[in-house]
C-alpha cells in the first residue's frame, strides 16, 4: 500500500512577482470571484485587468503582499494596508484586505498561516490594531477572523450590492498591543 503523499505548503511574503507566479495568483484569483469569496469583484474581470491589479499592487509601499503555496503554485493571497503617512491620528492601526484561498487550496490551514503571518508583522512593525470587513456571506472567513480573536465591532446594512441584493457586512478588530482606551481615566 502506497504512502499518501502529503501537499506541500509554504506562507510568504511577496516582495517582487514573476510571470509563473502572476499567472498562479491570477488564476487562484479568478477561481475565488467565480466561488464567491473575490474581495470585492463579483465577476472575473478581463486577465490583463487581474495581471495588472497584482503587478500594481507589490508595486505600493504601503501594501505588503502574502501569499499561500500549494505544491509550488500561489493558491490565495492577503494584503497588510498601512495607513497614509499624513494620517497620523490614525498610524497605528493597519487594515487586512484581499483575503482568500482559491477553493481547491482549502482546508490545510493555509487561511490562518496567511492571517497569522500578516498579523505577526504588523505587530513587529508597530501597529496595535489590525481592523478589516467583511461580506456576511463569507462565513469561513468571519470563523477564522474569530477563531483568531477578531472582534466584531459593527455591522452595516446595505454593505455590499451582490446581483439585485443587498448584503450586510461585518467589520472586525483586534487589539495587537494594549493601551490605555480612549475615555478612560489616566
Amino acid at each position: 500500500m502506497a504512502e499518501e503523499r502529503q501537499p506541500s505548503t509554504d506562507i510568504q511574503q511577496l516582495k517582487s512577482i514573476e510571470e509563473v507566479d502572476l499567472q498562479d495568483l491570477c488564476d487562484a484569483t479568478e477561481a475565488a470571484i467565480v466561488d464567491g469569496n473575490g474581495f470585492g469583484w463579483l465577476t472575473v474581470p478581463r486577465r490583463a485587468v487581474l495581471e495588472s491589479y497584482w503587478k500594481g499592487v507589490v508595486l505600493m509601499p504601503e501594501r505588503e503582499v502574502f501569499v499561500a503555496w500549494l505544491d509550488g503554485h500561489i493558491v490565495g493571497s492577503i494584503q497588510l494596508l498601512r495607513p497614509s503617512r499624513h494620517n497620523h491620528a490614525q498610524g497605528h492601526i493597519a487594515r487586512l484586505t484581499t483575503f482568500f484561498i482559491a477553493p481547491h487550496a482549502r482546508g490545510l490551514g493555509l487561511a490562518r498561516g496567511l492571517l497569522q503571518m500578516a498579523e505577526d508583522v504588523a505587530r513587529k512593525d508597530g501597529f496595535e490594531q489590525i481592523d478589516l470587513d467583511v461580506r456576511e456571506t463569507q462565513t469561513a472567513a468571519i470563523q477564522i477572523y474569530e477563531q483568531g480573536g477578531f472582534t466584531r465591532w459593527a455591522v452595516r446594512e446595505n454593505y455590499a450590492l451582490v446581483g439585485e441584493d443587498y448584503v450586510t457586512g461585518f467589520f472586525y478588530t483586534k487589539e495587537l498591543a494594549h493601551r490605555r482606551k480612549a475615555g478612560a481615566k489616566k
